[in-house]
């Protein structure tokens, strides 16, 4: 797969992890367990643009284009539909899956309550997140359902453990 990641990144997210390689090899992992893996398998270009930023950034566009005033962990834009990502298949001009946004302050809280590196509860957010690029939702149990199993394969691809398993 040529895929091409833009990572931007602000200042509170620690300098000394390889955002670029994390972020590509989740991006990877999410494709293969998709039902588009031929994005993987063919020399078509497919993008996403993904920014690590912090709390406020994440709560200013969750409330500008979810309504809701409050910072979350992911959020996903999706820029390709499902039609388009079903035919890219070999060769033809890039292909847009979209953005995602992370918030540093809530991973960290979030990785901390898992008692999990933040690297590993960000790679299972940008897996989630490239799923919904991909068109996946949990909405509806069905979906839900379907997007799990799905983020725990990627993650278990990558050497990581379920994350909805229940811990004793």
């Amino acid at each position: 797969m040529m895929l091409e990641i833009d990572v931007e990144s602000d200042d509170e997210w620690d300098s000394s992890t390889d955002w670029s390689l994390l972020v590509r090899r989740a991006a990877e992992s999410a494709v293969a367990e998709s039902a588009f893996p031929q994005l993987a398998r063919g020399s078509r270009a497919v993008e996403l643009s993904v920014r690590l930023t912090g709390d406020e950034e994440v709560r200013a566009l969750n409330s500008e284009w979810r309504g809701k005033d409050k910072p979350t962990n992911v959020l996903s834009f999706p820029m390709s539909e499902a039609e388009e990502l079903a035919s890219a298949d070999g060769d033809g001009p890039e292909l847009m899956l979209g953005d995602i946004v992370l918030a540093r302050g809530v991973c960290e809280r979030e990785a901390a309550e898992k008692a999990v590196p933040v690297e590993t509860h960000a790679t299972h957010l940008l897996v989630h997140g490239t799923l919904h690029l991909l068109g996946y939702d949990h909405m509806a149990d069905d979906e839900a359902a379907d997007m799990e199993s799905r983020e725990v394969r990627a993650l278990a691809r990558l050497g990581i453990s379920d994350p909805y398993a229940v811990r004793d």
